[in-house]
């Protein structure tokens, strides 16, 4: 008997539904393999006939001892993961007559088997419901654990087990099993911008924390460069704070993205506030900007629509630093191998943190720095000019003194304060930009934008000059000081970019300085 049972295959962040077919034949002669499965399926889906096996008898039911042929349609897709074991355990039964049920094919089934028939969780459960919603289908049946997080989806009927007879008598009619049900707006406004960390925990770093502002209002990359000890860590961990809060589709992207990599937690449902990553300087460039024999998602993808912080950037390898040039630029990055392509969406702001030279003093107010003569310009030079040519803020951070960090009387900024005035220049930006596809902030303008959108006076023009003859700013410079000025006219509520406002830009281009490693 020939039976149909969907599933699902995730590429990228993307799912395409699969079709299990499976028929059974005759008692196989003695010694011949009972089983077949075709469609390319991979090591772990083949090794799944043994959990199947396993499962079912444990489970009290029995395995046709006759010969079954899987085929795993489109055939063409690779089938990878041991996430088929359920919806392939559930064919082999119905094709037994041991499950009865003229709806079996308005259900998307998808679950990995413990021997004794325990429903483990899976990766890509969103995805999938977003698909199965897509194609009409009536259910979807999978792990409790990822309930929640395929709950999110509306207008599909999600039902969360934990054990293969769970599905049986469910779908025998023996079990009512009641559907997972989300409001997932109220969801989301529910857990929106909650932070455990707050701006107003920062103590003086007032300039700091006004280029903070500055990065979040306009989109910038920024680069902290001071001492140990600093605040660096601290000042970038809390960017995430003042940044817009996400958007319901923004949200649906990013929990995506980390359902595919199987970082959501055990009955976790939606990602409402903006992710922080900060992989290690150790971090390979596969790891960072995803990859492997079956492409996943790496740091600065599950960093999509959030903040990818490198800390003690120099150390970083310079391979890892340079492939991620172009998705800084495209805002996606593809991976390709010999017979798959996949997208995966990589818009995040860089925040990178160094020391100013190996032993971290160089221009401290209070200790000596003991690196020797070039040893300065050496370490700056790890990290090279087209990555900086992308990082619009190069803030100097100095350590806060004892006076500041024991004032227990003055008022600190939260940062709800600081996000209201960022909400309101990039609703600025959004207006101004609204005719022009792709961009959405400041950062993101190219040199004709700029021509057109950041147009200074005559006595702005003269500043920046005087500006670039005396520090020796470099020509990169020009463009990026432009971007930041006008971000800071957007916060001021400026239509123009007064003095002011490219004064503040100016400050702003510490590296680009020729003297400022002496």
């Amino acid at each position: 008997m020939l039976s149909k049972v969907f599933s699902s295959a995730v590429s990228g962040v993307e799912a395409t539904t699969i079709t299990i077919e499976v028929n059974l034949g005759g008692r196989p002669a003695e010694g011949q393999k009972y089983h077949h499965m075709v469609g390319l399926p991979d090591n772990a889906v083949k090794e799944g006939f043994q959990r199947i096996e396993a499962a079912i008898k444990n489970s009290g039911h029995e395995f046709p001892r006759r010969l079954i042929v899987v085929n795993l349609a489109p055939a063409d897709i690779r089938k990878q993961g041991s996430a088929y074991d359920l919806p392939i355990a559930i064919g082999v039964l119905s094709s037994d007559d041991q499950i009865m049920n003229k709806d079996l094919e308005t259900f998307i089934i998808m679950g990995e088997l413990a021997l004794d028939g325990t429903i483990r969780p899976i990766r890509g459960a969103l995805p999938i419901a977003i698909q199965a919603r897509k194609e009409k289908f009536k259910g979807f049946i999978l792990p409790k654990e990822n309930a929640k997080e395929a709950a999110i989806v509306s207008d599909l009927a999600v039902y969360g087990v934990g054990h293969i007879n769970e599905v049986i008598d469910f779908l025998n009619g023996v079990r009512n099993i009641n559907p997972e049900i989300h409001n997932t707006r109220e969801l989301f406004e529910e857990q929106v911008n909650s932070y455990d960390v707050d701006f107003a925990d920062v103590k003086g770093q007032e300039n700091i924390k006004r280029a903070m502002e500055l990065a979040a209002a306009g989109g910038h990359n920024v680069i902290l460069i001071g001492p140990p000890g600093a605040g660096k860590t601290m000042l970038a961990k809390r960017l995430p704070t003042i940044l817009p809060p996400l958007s319901l589709m923004e949200a649906l992207e990013t929990t995506k993205i980390h359902s595919v990599a199987g970082l959501m937690q055990s009955n976790a449902s939606l990602i409402a506030t903006r992710p922080f990553r900060s992989p290690h300087h150790t971090i390979s460039d596969v790891a960072l900007v995803g990859g492997g024999s079956n492409p996943s998602p790496g740091e600065i993808s599950l960093s999509h629509n959030g903040v990818l912080f490198l800390d003690e950037l120099p150390e970083f390898k310079r391979q890892v630093l340079e492939v991620m040039r172009q998705p800084m630029e495209a805002r996606k990055v593809t991976i390709s191998r010999a017979k798959v392509s996949v997208d995966f969406p990589a818009s995040f702001m860089l925040i990178a943190a160094m020391n100013p030279c190996p032993c971290g003093y160089y221009n401290h107010p209070n200790k000596d720095c003991v690196c020797g003569p070039g040893v300065v310009k050496k370490y700056l030079s790890k990290v090279s000019g087209p990555l900086l040519d992308r990082i619009d803020l190069h803030v100097e951070v100095t350590p806060v003194s004892y006076d500041e960090l024991a004032q227990r009387d003055i008022p600190v900024e939260r940062s709800e304060t600081i996000v209201s005035r960022v909400i309101k220049a990039r609703e600025l930006q959004q207006e101004r930009y609204k005719d022009v596809p792709g961009i959405y902030c400041n950062a993101q303008m190219s040199s004709n934008q700029v021509k057109q959108f950041c147009q200074i006076n005559q006595a702005g023009n003269i500043l920046l000059k005087t500006a670039m003859e005396r520090l020796q700013l470099s020509a990169r410079a020009y463009d990026r000081i432009l971007k930041v000025a006008r971000t800071a006219a957007d916060l001021a509520g400026s239509e123009d970019i007064k003095i002011e406002h490219l004064a503040e830009a100016i400050q702003l281009r510490s590296l680009d300085r020729e003297s400022w490693a002496g």
